[in-house]
């Protein structure tokens, strides 16, 4: 394998790529790309452009596969049983490029004094080419963490007045972020009547890998439902960020939208509406729109807690079942209720859960996420096989539910992941594969880290995107005046350099950094639906997105300045609002516009 080695140097930026390359270097010579400029790939050859449309995914129709008869896509396309190859997702990747540059790009103004002029069309490139120099592994589009390389080579020089755009990598996933950072280079103009654009950065090069290897997004759709367009549009904004990993908090006590036909009264009477459901044609494809961005979808069950959602199709699996009025007795949020702890039917029911859900899970995952937050020990009291909440009690019951559910994750062939809990308050004994995602600070993610256990972080303090927005409780006029002004818990809002300031190695020790395969953003969707999931995750997200690729250190061990930050990623915004996300701005137009006028305490 031909390795790309160069120095991790980080450059000054004139021209924003999100996230920030590790080498960037680039010269101020206007160049265009044209809508008939020739892509060229030896696993795929010349792939055409598409004029109008979003570009198509290959989705295989297996007629009368059992996961096709319970609720059916209208419009009769079916599941793909096996994530994509390599080969399929550059393809697609090429075909996005495409999209984005002459589709989905933005005119610059905002980033140019009021008498700006557009450059005029000159010389343009001549062919794109990518180089794959190194073999996929087999899963390349659900790889365990670490196992694919992301790093690439993107390269535009003048050979004999041609300019040429190169592309090198060792993976197909290192070419797929490699065309991301291509279309970020480029912008639309309001004067080329053929809708070309232009790159005022020629010649470039840029070498870039990520510093984490887990970078993501959860995001709840059990509390508010989001429809599989809505959730799509995440995944594409996540991968325009270079993000990789797409959590799926997909189960909660308020709602069961996901259906499962051997259980199929979960969803028939848990979720909301019988059309809020994701059905497994259309999770199926939720997965594979996701791999097929680079994204890896983890799909999440919340269990023993947060499962009450499951006593409205099975209420003898549950106890302590929406107690009222002192629901906050026995859960974090109502309605209170939880998987009974010992008892051989709830044995059962999981053992008929996981045998359907996980292999609907294994083509497109190397992961399964089994919950274990926020478990209250008082909800066991009512529980007939067990009536205590005495820790000595509970907990080797719990060491036996949760190593039942590992197994099976196991043997299904994926790796289990669990939430701090399970290992820092009820103290179990956790195999040294499973993966502990840390929320609570970042002592616990020192913790989980001298405890041997790989880790994935996401300090509430800083990455929760949910925090800020008031209390979504009703407060009874009997304590109304001790709650005054009802501040949520985890307040205050997380604005987007808040969220910059956040290094996940923070009270690390330096021998078990290595543990810290990354993090995620996380959006609770209390208070969030597809009115304003948009606004709440972006471009908050791609704040997280840059700490995770690139670092939240810049080559001198400096803290990532903001004010390096803030005019690239009001480009990002744009960027996102031309793919059709409603992204928050984070400037004024006058300030993009001024340099460092918007800067508190500059000085000429």
């Amino acid at each position: 394998m031909i390795l790309l080695l160069f120095p991790l140097v980080f450059a000054s930026l004139t021209t924003a790529i999100w996230p920030a390359p590790a080498v960037y270097e680039h010269g101020n010579d206007v160049v265009w790309i044209t809508r008939d400029t020739e892509f060229k790939w030896a696993g795929a050859g010349k792939v055409g452009y598409l004029k109008t449309q979003e570009p198509e995914y290959p989705f295989e129709a297996i007629p009368n596969h059992p996961q096709n008869i319970i609720h059916e896509r209208s419009d009769k396309k079916r599941v793909h049983l096996k994530a994509p190859t390599g080969k399929e997702m550059v393809e697609y990747a090429i075909k996005s490029a495409k999209h984005t540059l002459f589709n989905r790009n933005f005119v610059p103004w905002k980033f140019h004094p009021r008498n700006w002029t557009e450059p005029v069309f000159d010389a343009s490139i001549s062919k794109v080419y990518l180089e794959l120099l190194g073999q996929d592994p087999e899963d390349i589009a659900k790889p365990l963490a670490g196992v694919v390389d992301e790093s690439y080579q993107l390269t535009l020089t003048e050979d004999s007045k041609n300019w040429i755009l190169h592309i090198a990598a060792n993976s197909s996933v290192g070419i797929v972020r490699g065309l991301t950072t291509l279309t970020q280079l480029f912008f639309a103009s309001e004067n080329s009547p053929d809708g070309h654009a232009y790159t005022t950065s020629a010649p470039v090069r840029i070498f870039d890998a990520p510093k984490f290897e887990h970078r993501g997004v959860n995001l709840d759709v059990s509390r508010h439902y989001f429809a599989p367009s809505d959730i799509k549009r995440t995944i594409d904004a996540m991968a325009y960020n270079k993000l990789n990993r797409f959590h799926l908090h997909v189960t909660d006590g308020q709602s069961w939208p996901l259906v499962i036909p051997a259980l199929p009264e979960l969803s028939a009477k848990g979720a909301y509406r019988p059309n809020q459901i994701y059905s497994p044609s259309v999770f199926n494809e939720l997965q594979y729109y996701a791999s097929i961005h680079g994204v890896e979808l983890i799909t999440e069950i919340d269990m023993p807690g947060h499962t009450s959602s499951i006593a409205h199709s099975y209420p003898e699996l549950i106890a302590s079942f929406d107690k009222q009025p002192n629901w906050d007795t026995y859960a974090a949020e109502p309605p209170s209720g939880t998987l009974k702890l010992n008892s051989p039917a709830v044995f059962k029911f999981l053992e008929t859960l996981l045998n359907d859900l996980l292999p609907r899970v294994f083509p497109y995952s190397s992961y399964f996420h089994t919950g274990g937050d926020e478990v209250n020990k008082n909800a066991y009291k009512l529980d007939e096989t067990v009536q205590s909440s005495d820790p000595a009690i509970l907990q080797p019951l719990m060491q036996k539910f949760i190593d039942r559910n590992h197994d099976h994750v196991r043997r299904a062939g994926l790796t289990p992941i669990v939430w701090e809990e399970m290992l820092l308050e009820w103290n179990l004994t956790l195999g040294k594969d499973v993966i502990i995602q840390s929320w609570r600070s970042d002592e616990a993610v020192a913790q989980i880290t001298a405890k041997g256990h790989k880790a994935i972080v996401g300090n509430y303090n800083y990455w929760y995107l949910d925090c800020g927005k008031g209390q979504w409780l009703n407060f009874d006029p009997s304590i109304s005046a001790s709650q005054y002004p009802y501040l949520d818990y985890c307040g205050p809002y997380h604005n987007w350099r808040l969220i910059y300031s956040y290094d996940p190695l923070t009270s690390v020790a330096p021998e078990n950094q290595h543990l810290i395969l990354g993090g995620e953003t996380h959006l609770w969707a209390e208070q969030a639906d597809a009115s304003n999931v948009d606004g709440m995750l972006w471009p908050r997200a791609a704040a997280a997105a840059e700490i995770l690729w690139s670092g939240a250190k810049d080559a001198q061990g400096r803290n990532r300045s903001q004010i390096d930050a803030a005019p690239r990623l009001s480009e990002m915004r744009e960027r996102l609002v031309a793919r059709g996300v409603a992204a928050e701005p984070i400037q004024m137009p006058y300030c993009t516009m001024e340099g460092m006028v918007c800067q508190l305490g500059y000085t000429p």
